[in-house]
């Protein structure tokens, strides 16, 4: 009995053995009935693809073996719906078609039979191939210049000015890119963060005055941040004496305003007989709008006359600069530098510095120019902030302390011509640091042109 129920045909060996002892045979019996009753069905096997990424779907003839198959199936799959729908649409036989639930679409007045097209996910296609989405149809990557497009010239760009509306500034961004959206800032590094940020697309900054001299300050930042000049507007300013209506000259014990504003008109302020304090403030249109503002009867501003406009106060005192050649100076920042021509007049500036022992720095830069031809418009020395002081140790004198400078220059020339890359080629070769802030159209506008950005002429803009 043992023999017939094993799983495995028995030997004699064993079968003599379990019917000799008694207690043996029954032990073999006991570990019989705790076995599982054995299936006679035979088990079949059917191989079966599952795809990695997507558990669920698993079958015969599964596709998906790697992440690019099942990506490209998933490609095919949806290219073909919209193109399945049209064709069934196209391909659905007329009533009484016979033929129609066989496959075969017969044409009974050609006589043509088109073969079997197979179905793909459930849809018929209209051709016998999968072919994928057209390259032309898929959507085009992003690029930086979708993120903050720059427009043409004037045309709604976001320029960053210091000051508030009503400033020189203001006026001087308007004249450099006319209808543009004017950004102020409360500091000359915010506007230079501001572009850098993508806030703004360009940036308008005042670098020297014809009386005041240059602002350092933006040199400085110049250095420091990564931008490029690529333009340059000269704006005639025209101060104006500015209080609240109905205010007379003989009440006001003071005058606010721009440290520079306040210096190119003293000399007006004493001939007008006005015995007054004199207070600096971060801004001549700010002045202006905290006199409005507070109501003060006894302040006087000095600001334009937009700023009187915007702000609503009255002109006690047109035109009281000291000097009617009174002009400013303003660059146009951008992110990317422009590309330098030849066929307009182009100014380029550049900074340079020479932190070894040597002499006739200046002598071999100027002469760099001068043997080429090339007019300089500007030259300046700035303290090296990284090290400005050099230690020159000597055993007999001492140790002796030179200041580092750093030297802007400005020279009237395009970097697109010859003449121009060789002095700078010339000038590397024994400065320690060179670099190009920017090459750019000069502005030719005369200096006695209006100072209303309506009214001006616009610089060449720059390409």
């Amino acid at each position: 009995m043992a023999a017939i129920l094993s799983s495995h045909p028995p030997n004699q060996t064993s079968v003599r053995a379990a019917a000799t002892t008694p207690s043996s045979r029954l032990a073999h019996q006991l570990n019989l009935s705790s076995r599982p009753a054995l299936s006679l069905r035979p088990r079949t096997r059917s191989p079966c693809v599952q795809c990695i990424y997507r558990p669920d779907f698993s079958g015969k003839g599964a596709i998906g073996s790697n992440r690019a198959d099942w990506l490209s199936t998933c490609a095919i799959l949806s290219s073909k719906v919209a193109v399945s729908k049209k064709q069934e649409e196209t391909d659905k036989p007329a009533p009484g078609d016979g033929d129609s639930n066989k496959g075969i679409a017969g044409d009974e007045a050609g006589g043509k039979i088109s073969p079997v097209v197979p179905a793909v996910n459930g849809h018929i296609s209209g051709s016998a191939t999968l072919d994928l989405v057209p390259i032309c149809n898929l959507p085009k990557a992003l690029t930086i210049s979708d993120l903050s497009p720059a427009p043409m010239h004037g045309s709604q760009l976001r320029v960053a000015y210091q000051g508030v509306p009503g400033a020189y500034s203001e006026a001087a961004a308007g004249r450099a890119y006319p209808n543009c959206e004017a950004i102020p800032c409360d500091q000359f590094e915010v506007a230079f963060q501001a572009v850098e940020l993508w806030i703004a697309d360009r940036a308008v900054l005042p670098v020297e005055n014809s009386l005041g001299g240059s602002i350092h300050r933006n040199y400085d930042l110049l250095l420091r941040h990564r931008l490029h000049i690529v333009g340059e507007v000269q704006l005639p300013v025209h101060h104006c004496l500015l209080c609240l209506p109905g205010v007379r000259k003989e009440y006001l014990t003071r005058v606010i305003s721009h440290p520079q504003a306040l210096a190119q008109c003293e000399h007006t302020l004493t001939n007008l007989g006005l015995n007054v304090a004199r207070e600096a403030f971060d801004d001549t249109a700010a002045a202006a709008e905290y006199v409005a503002t507070n109501g003060l009867r006894d302040t006087a501003a000095i600001a334009s006359a937009r700023a009187a406009e915007l702000y609503g106060l009255q002109i006690l005192a047109d035109g009281i600069q000291d000097d009617s050649g009174n002009v400013t100076r303003f660059v146009m920042l951008a992110r990317e530098p422009i590309i330098p021509r030849t066929d307009r007049p182009f100014k380029t500036s550049i900074v340079f510095a020479h932190d070894r022992e040597g002499t006739s720095l200046l002598f071999k830069v100027l002469s760099a120019f001068a043997f080429r031809d090339i007019s300089l418009t500007k030259i300046e020395s700035r303290p090296h902030r990284n090290r400005p002081i050099r230690l020159v140790d000597d055993a007999n004198v001492g140790t002796a302390k030179h200041f580092e400078y750093l030297f802007y220059l400005d020279f009237e020339a395009s970097m697109a011509e010859t003449r121009a890359q060789n002095a700078l080629a010339e000038i590397q070769e024994f400065t320690s640091f060179l670099r190009v802030l920017g090459s750019y159209p000069m502005d030719m506008t005369p200096w006695n042109a209006p100072s209303s950005p309506s009214s001006a002429s616009s610089p060449s803009p720059p390409l």
